[in-house]
């Protein structure tokens, strides 16, 4: 053991140290307030650890870890390392989730007293109160994924999550439109604002945000074939573009002889619209699917996709209640159903 002072350091496995610290007297019980904190990395960076715990208690900075709470805790986490580390959708999720079923329940417990049988309970209670246990489970990895930085920073000594399961999903298959259905709704809404979108839905897999984010730079016609470059999202800020998730998200996809024509159609139809409105014609960066305006758009199908394109409010009510006879028109299910031409 090594004297620093105020503190000391021991070394307590491979990488592994304790830092030792003297608090002083308690004010009230007159007692010595030893401390101890758990540290891995190099001597080196333990003895600077320490030197910059001694030097926060010396300026009374020093927060004991023992005494944070989850709660405080968890806004530090969202402040220093979520609102910089992940998108601005996800992370609008996860204070979501960590605000309406982790703080109202743990929150006040003590960071470093929090137990398996404590997260258990938390799921449990949730389940009964209705939560689904889809959501319980983004529930667990969000706090899974704190306790994980918890532990690096050495808040905590262990992940309590790591011994706790969260409830099993049952599984369930995605209704999907079948070939005949799929001809009935091309059939059935050609011509409307939904049309060249669905098509390329189900010639791509394309996820509804590639879509509403593609550019007529990201498609080659003559080719045939379509780039995905970026995807849109709807934030609380409002709407955002951003980069895929992972490489294989980048990727180039052929498409079929009958979605090229669709696309030549509507690129046409887009570029009068913009003359007769004064705008001019589109440029490469402008969007393939968007509002009349140009501007980006959180497409919604069932309302969006069935304007009325000069038709009769009868055939606009025969649309809807057509769209209502199919759930899986969804965007986001639709794209499962995609197959070659």
């Amino acid at each position: 053991m090594r004297d620093q002072g105020q503190g000391s350091i021991r070394q307590r496995g491979r990488q592994s140290w304790e830092l030792k610290f003297d608090l002083g007297r308690d004010p009230v019980t007159g007692k010595r307030r030893i401390r101890y904190h758990s540290f891995k990395g190099t001597k080196r960076a333990a003895q600077l650890e320490l030197t910059q715990l001694l030097s926060a208690h010396a300026k009374g900075e020093y927060i004991d870890p023992s005494r944070v709470t989850t709660s405080e805790f968890l806004d530090r986490w969202e402040r220093d390392w979520a609102s910089i580390n992940v998108s601005p959708k996800t992370f609008e999720r996860y204070s979501e989730l960590l605000r309406k079923h982790v703080r109202p329940h743990i929150g006040i417990l003590p960071i470093q007293k929090v137990r398996p049988t404590d997260l258990n309970e938390l799921y449990a209670k949730l389940l009964r109160s209705g939560l689904a246990a889809r959501t319980v489970g983004h529930v667990h990895r969000v706090v899974h994924r704190a306790l994980v930085h918890a532990l690096q920073w050495s808040v905590v000594h262990r992940n309590v999550s790591d011994l706790v399961s969260p409830p099993r999903v049952a599984s369930t298959e995605i209704e999907l439109l079948t070939p005949a259905q799929v001809q009935i709704v091309l059939h059935t809404l050609e011509g409307r604002t939904i049309y060249p979108i669905l098509v390329m839905a189900l010639a791509t897999g394309m996820r509804r945000g590639e879509l509403l984010a593609l550019r007529w730079k990201d498609v080659n016609l003559d080719g045939g074939s379509v780039q995905v470059e970026q995807s849109l999202e709807q934030t609380k800020s409002g709407l955002r573009f951003k980069s895929p998730k992972t490489k294989h998200g980048r990727r180039s996809i052929t498409l079929p002889p009958s979605a090229v024509t669709v696309l030549r159609d509507h690129w046409k139809a887009q570029q009068e619209r913009r003359l007769a409105l004064g705008m001019g014609k589109a440029l490469d960066n402008s969007l393939v699917f968007a509002t009349w305006e140009g501007k980006a758009t959180q497409f919604e199908f069932r309302h969006e996709g069935m304007e009325p394109c000069h038709r009769s409010d009868q055939a606009t009510a025969r649309d809807a209640a057509f769209v209502a006879a199919y759930p899986c028109l969804a965007l986001n299910r639709v794209r499962h159903g995609c197959a070659d031409d």
